[in-house]
């Protein structure tokens, strides 16, 4: 019978995967990172590394994806004030050049 040890939280795993992927740039390799982390939380680097993968598929979270919709949506309501100011611009323009020439 093999022992199983307690897993970890969700918040342990959440943090460690966010680790890996922040500090990353700072070590050789994606897994030199893992390595590293792993031994400071404690567990092993294949936990680790699977943790990291399934992140990376997971996608964003609901949280995330909220945001982005908010993003989204403000992006298209600045464009549309954008091309507003874009066409009153344009007619404010035409007005002027209009007004000059006739004088």
């Amino acid at each position: 019978m093999t022992k199983r040890s307690t897993p970890f939280s969700p918040e342990v795993r959440e943090r460690a995967v966010r680790m890996v992927l922040d500090h990353q740039g700072e070590h050789g390799s994606q897994y030199a990172a893992i390595r590293s982390i792993a031994s400071k939380i404690g567990c092993s680097s294949e936990t680790l590394r699977n943790w990291v993968r399934q992140a990376e598929r997971a996608g964003p979270t609901t949280d995330e994806r909220k945001r982005i919709k908010a993003l989204e949506r403000e992006n298209r309501e600045l464009r549309q004030a954008n091309e507003i100011l874009r066409k009153t611009s344009a007619y404010f323009a035409l007005a002027e050049l209009d007004r000059r020439s006739r004088t």
